[in-house]
């Protein structure tokens, strides 16, 4: 039994190595991003921002969408039914606007989800001065410059998208709302300089030739993923995504157990039915630290019990977590860099980002199996059975 926690224990240790060494890379990459010229590429830009119901920030949330800087653009926030509780709030924030906004609504979807219908009906709405389309969530709360760093990318027409990723920041301290910020956070050292990156949904700019020119509208006719189908059809067409640390976007979160299963749960069935290909060395991954974890923290109470030395299992066992916080620190310096505003508060709750992260694979573990029994989603109070990427059934 020792030979196999010992041949476990030294995979986790080579396998933590080498990603502690692929985030010193993604810091690199942050730091060169971050002292780059973002150039002078400003075509007129749309801003599309779904929305549906109210929840913490929202205003804050909306009002930042029309603070950007050195950007010709106009707002477009959409809705799927005209008696959503979130209308009054829109409504005064486009009021207020300093630049043009609009109050769009949907209607409601057959075949796929809400974020992605109401996506399709703006766009199809869209004037055609609009040259590119940028892709925000309302419960992002992006900088200034935004915009302008994720258009500016675009200006070389090879590129198919520019995106960047989120950052939970707990609103309030429950373990619930830290567990969901620590299960967000090793999300963003995914993305790299090279790597194959996919399209956020919550900060997403493409030129408008690429998104028709790469069918992306087909792509959504009966999906549930905004992101991921977008992804798919700019994969599908050899159009590389560009990552930009520079445009990480703040979200300030908070949220009960429920709701951490939830959005966790969903998030990986997502990942099953849209990229498998991930989908399945991610689940194995997980699955092998947490086995190693279990198995070695089992032996080292069975030595114990026996009044055995334990030490060389104890260190063994420990060595993946500690190779797990340090990742987790040089991803925290690569974010506060990224995000010099919020430095304060995301250093004040490091502890969530650096050491409860060391022990959210055993939560994804559980997405993982969640995964694996059913298709049935819930999200934002409607409920999706995910049968394909191309087939989506909305109860």
């Amino acid at each position: 039994m020792e030979k196999l926690f010992y041949f476990l224990a030294s995979l986790q240790v080579l396998m933590g190595a080498y990603l502690i060494w692929h985030a010193l890379q993604w810091l690199g990459y942050v730091r060169r991003r971050l002292n780059s010229d973002p150039g002078f590429y400003a075509p007129k830009a749309a801003v599309l921002c779904p929305c549906k119901g109210v929840e913490p920030g929202l205003e804050r949330n909306l009002v930042s969408l029309t603070e950007f800087e050195r950007q010709n653009y106009e707002i477009f926030f959409i809705l799927a039914s005209g008696s959503d509780p979130a209308r009054s709030i829109i409504e005064r924030v486009a009021k207020n606007s300093r630049v043009k906004a609009h109050v769009v609504v949907a209607g409601p979807p057959s075949n796929c989800s809400e974020k992605v219908n109401n996506l399709r009906v703006a766009i199809e709405q869209l004037p055609p001065e609009f040259e590119v389309l940028a892709f925000a969530d309302s419960d992002g709360r992006p900088g200034k410059s935004w915009l302008h760093h994720l258009v500016a990318p675009l200006g070389d027409v090879r590129i198919g998208a520019a995106t960047t990723m989120r950052w939970f920041i707990p609103n309030r301290s429950d373990l619930a709302t830290a567990l969901l910020a620590a299960w967000n956070a090793p999300v963003v050292t995914m993305m790299s300089e090279k790597g194959k990156n996919f399209c956020w949904g919550g900060g997403t700019a493409i030129r408008r030739s690429t998104f028709e020119q790469s069918g992306v509208l087909d792509e959504w006719k009966n999906s549930v993923s905004d992101d991921y189908s977008l992804t798919r059809a700019l994969a599908r067409n050899n159009r590389p995504i560009v990552f930009l640390p520079e445009c990480l976007t703040l979200s300030y979160v908070e949220t009960d157990f429920d709701g951490l299963m939830e959005f966790t749960n969903r998030q990986i069935l997502i990942t099953r039915v849209y990229a498998d290909k991930v989908w399945a060395p991610a689940a194995a991954t997980h699955f092998l630290y947490c086995l190693t974890l279990v198995f070695g923290t089992l032996l080292v109470f069975g030595d114990l019990l026996a009044q055995r030395p334990a030490f060389h299992l104890l260190t063994l066992t420990f060595l993946p977590l500690l190779l797990s916080a340090i990742r987790g620190s040089i991803r925290l310096i690569g974010v506060t860099e990224a995000l010099p505003s919020a430095r304060s508060q995301i250093t004040g709750q490091a502890w969530i980002y650096v050491l409860v992260t060391a022990f959210i694979p055993f939560l994804y573990l559980v997405n993982f199996a969640n995964s694996l029994v059913t298709r049935r989603i819930r999200w934002r109070g409607v409920t999706y059975e995910l049968i394909s990427p191309e087939q989506t059934l909305v109860d």
